[in-house]
């Protein structure tokens, strides 16, 4: 399969086809999980209460990305997103930069030599049965880009194949990162959604939506008029957010709160 180059691959963010927003009537986005299941456990035991005492007509829950790295299970967590499908209950799984690169670590192994190495994707290459030598230059990359992809199965290559730039939701848009603010909405890069920072994060720019977005690790939550921050480090802190988004307001659920 050959990749769209997402620093050239443009999107207007207005036009996300976001099926699942046409009747939802509450969102839940979840921030950035790097392969903490026991915390995506404890997060989901949470929506489903919050859901039991609320009752909202429609949720849906939102996934911001990165699923992947760092943390543990990787491997479990995706299994556990594949899984756990309740009736009624839409989800909406966001391509984080982390699933970016695994998904460029089949076709171009070289260009993530430093994912592997400095940024989790050893963690998630050994979750998926592999062994890494431990000197960067016994490692033959393109053979273990070949392996990885005879190891990985197909409904986790579909999955993350599958996964989308943005959510459309009323006056919110979701994604990974954020958006640049020195481009109109038209014009926004993929590569941006998923890996911008900074001119972001200090940009007072106000949007036709409020962005909600992970990638930038926050003790936390972040609450400006223009952007509302949920990347709480789970991998190192221990504490995965949740933001509840309806008629009532905000408010988040996390596991710090356990």
């Amino acid at each position: 399969m050959t990749l769209i180059d997402p620093k050239t691959a443009l999107l207007d963010v207005r036009l996300v086809s976001s099926p699942e927003a046409e009747a939802a009537t509450c969102i839940y986005a979840v921030g950035d999980i790097h392969g903490r299941l026991d915390l995506l456990h404890a997060i989901q035991a949470q929506i489903v209460a919050d859901i039991a005492e609320r009752q909202p007509q429609r949720p849906v829950i939102c996934y911001l990305g990165d699923y992947v790295d760092r943390g543990p299970h990787s491997v479990e967590v995706v299994e556990r997103l594949l899984d756990a499908k309740t009736p009624g209950l839409p989800r909406v799984f966001l391509k984080g930069n982390h699933e970016e690169r695994l998904l460029e670590f089949l076709e171009t192994p070289l260009d993530c030599i430093s994912w592997c190495l400095k940024y989790g994707g050893r963690d998630t290459l050994q979750g998926y049965g592999l062994s890494i030598p431990d000197q960067a230059d016994a490692i033959d990359w393109h053979r273990l880009s070949a392996d990885f992809r005879a190891a990985l199965p197909d409904a986790h290559l579909a999955f993350y194949r599958s996964l989308r730039p943005a959510f459309v939701w009323r006056d919110f848009l979701f994604v990974h990162a954020g958006l640049n603010p020195e481009r109109e909405l038209d014009q926004q890069s993929e590569y941006d959604l998923r890996w911008i920072r900074e001119p972001f994060l200090s940009s007072d720019r106000e949007w036709p939506f409020r962005v909600v977005h992970g990638h930038e690790i926050v003790p936390a939550p972040v609450f400006r008029r223009n952007r509302i921050g949920i990347d709480t480090g789970a991998y190192r802190s221990g504490r995965l957010t949740c933001l509840v988004i309806d008629d009532s307001g905000l408010k988040t659920l996390s596991t710090a709160d356990r």
